[in-house]
């Protein structure tokens, strides 16, 4: 990634937005374009500059960071800088990049923006990818092969030995893995949620909690997937 993370931090502490800003101006693919100390000031700011990521602090007089991230119709990635370890459930639900309690290092510092490359990456290769809704997938089943559309499936499900592939109008049921299914189906449009379901991820209506919605069928988001789950989501930009 050549270009250059546009920054803004946002803190009503001048110790930490000095820190901060020295961070920033260490990092090579980091470029600093403003420093507020307050919510308003930057709501005002990502009204006419053009930001990649916030270093967001919580805890502000007035209006939040959260309340801040919450007002924008189109939030810039996010990472929450806060003394107070409490808020990390908040910023969780708000698909922030990650989380800095306050005080961290620069190591930490650089862990943090190393998961914004690698978001802003994945974007990249979204945005330049083509269209594939006419991949498709051959099934065996019922003594035949099936073809199935990518664009069709709505999740799948283990049962036992089988799986069971759900579409919008059937199911079908094939004697196979689901460490095959997932091999086999394209990272970039299915997920593994639970070590019973993989979603397709266009499908997914909404999430809530430990729960998927897909179809008006609600799928749990097994404990050991959950992390890498939304950290997927959180790179294709969905918001709470």
């Amino acid at each position: 990634m050549n270009k250059k993370i546009n920054c803004l931090i946002v803190d009503d502490e001048p110790l930490a937005l000095d820190i901060l800003e020295g961070f920033i101006e260490t990092h090579p693919l980091l470029q600093l374009v403003g420093r507020c100390d307050n919510a308003f000031e930057a709501k005002e700011f990502l009204k006419h500059k053009e930001v990649d990521l916030l270093f967001l602090d919580i805890n502000m007089p007035e209006i939040s960071g959260i309340d801040l991230l919450k007002s924008l119709e189109n939030p810039p990635m996010a990472i929450f800088t806060t003394a107070f370890q409490k808020y990390a459930i908040d910023g969780f639900d708000l698909n922030i990049v990650d989380y800095l309690l306050k005080p961290f290092s620069y190591e930490r510092f650089h862990k943090a923006v190393a998961k914004v490359q690698v978001l802003m990456n994945s974007q990249i290769l979204q945005e330049e990818k083509p269209e594939t809704d006419d991949s498709y997938i051959f099934i065996k089943a019922d003594q035949k092969l099936i073809k199935v559309l990518y664009s069709e499936i709505l999740f799948i499900e283990a049962l036992a030995d089988y799986v069971k592939i759900h579409l919008a109008e059937k199911r079908i049921v094939t004697l196979q893995t689901m460490k095959n299914m997932e091999e086999k189906l394209p990272k970039e449009r299915f997920s593994r949620v639970h070590r019973s379901y993989i979603v397709n991820i266009e499908k997914i209506q909404t999430i809530k909690g430990n729960d998927i919605n897909v179809n008006e069928i609600n799928i749990p988001i097994g404990k050991n997937y959950r992390d890498q789950f939304f950290e997927r989501i959180r790179g294709m930009r969905m918001t709470a």
